[in-house]
């Protein structure tokens, strides 16, 4: 009977994942290349782990620390091109992020040490799980490249994207004091649940990054404005969205929030924190909410066109949001009006 470990079918679904990642583009929207890469690759070290640990072939331990030195790196880039205003810049840097590999490369074939990828390789996981972590200290309002409807949940899917490579950097080192302890005994067992785990969280938090895609159209750098109070900058954003409805915008994220506003991104997220203790995406998508319930007690439009209409494209995140602002589903709020009438 043909035996096909775990890992084989985590590798399986997660190419599946990748082509629903790819096949849901709208064509508006350049998708985050370094996030589809990782998806594929974490498909790649599945099936190395199956042929490793399910089918005893040794030989796939020369390749596998290559590959996951690749994976850091992409999380990291993935995050920095929805954090980072100039991708010129952050293009050339990827050159420098393939200097993991080259170690590992050289580590396994200069020197022949093979026991110092066991302390590299968990060191390069634990550097770029805290970069990234840096990256992400200013909240939702540091992805100034993700559409505010979609900010929290990339958010957070970014911050488990970094968690995840800090688990697998402690399994690594789980697995050489088992080797040291043990002889190796448990160390399938770990490789089967930890690592595979790493890798399916992974690429769940990229799939959802990918939503914080970049604008196909061409981004220039606001104007920067004279230092302003805060209730100033925030009249101004005020009167945007009030003169010309720029919440409804589905891709409305701060770097085009800023350009619009002719006011800098990072002014228009500091004063609209101070002022209402809330991240941009909060009052974005609250204004959204709120001219969403006009049209449900006042329109007979069905949730899915209120939701269109006002600048959502997803009923996770339109549901999400409305339950936060009214403690209701869109349903249960029309319902609730039609019976109070």
């Amino acid at each position: 009977m043909l035996f096909l470990p775990l890992s084989f079918f985590v590798a399986i679904l997660l190419i599946i994942l990748f082509i629903v990642v790819v096949r849901a583009g709208d064509g508006r929207t350049s998708r985050n290349a370094s996030f589809l890469v990782l998806i594929l690759l974490s498909a790649f070290q599945a099936v190395l782990s199956g042929l490793r640990w399910g089918y005893g072939i040794v030989e796939v331990m020369y390749v596998a620390p290559v590959g996951a030195a690749f994976v850091p790196p992409l999380v990291y880039c993935g995050v920095a091109r929805l954090v980072r205003k100039d991708d010129r810049a952050l293009d050339w840097s990827i050159v420098l992020h393939a200097l993991p590999a080259v170690a590992i490369v050289t580590l396994l074939t200069a020197t022949g040490w093979r026991g110092a990828i066991d302390v590299v390789l968990p060191a390069i996981f634990i550097g770029y799980a805290g970069a990234i972590l840096n990256l992400m200290r200013r909240g939702p309002d540091g992805l100034r490249r993700t559409p505010f409807e979609s900010a929290v949940p990339v958010y957070r899917a970014l911050v488990f994207a970094a968690l995840a490579l800090l688990m697998s950097a402690a399994l690594d080192l789980l697995i050489v004091f088992d080797f040291s302890w043990t002889h190796g005994r448990h160390a399938a067992g770990i490789v089967a649940t930890g690592n595979l785990v790493a890798l399916v969280v992974l690429s769940i938090a990229a799939a959802v990054a990918v939503q914080g895609r970049n604008s196909s159209d061409a981004e220039t750098e606001a104007p920067a404005a004279d230092e302003s109070g805060d209730k100033e900058t925030l009249a101004a954003i005020q009167s945007l969205m009030e003169m010309k409805h720029s919440y409804r915008d589905p891709d409305l994220n701060l770097d085009r929030l800023a350009r619009k506003a002719l006011i800098p991104a990072r002014q228009i997220s500091t004063a609209i924190n101070r002022t209402t203790g809330k991240n941009v995406s909060q009052y974005v998508n609250e204004l959204r909410i709120a001219e969403a319930c006009k049209l449900l007690a006042e329109t007979e439009k069905s949730v899915t066109e209120v939701m269109l209409d006002v600048g959502f494209q997803t009923k996770s995140n339109f549901n999400r949001e409305f339950r936060r602002v009214t403690d209701m589903t869109p349903v249960q709020w029309r319902s609730s009006r039609a019976n109070s009438g």
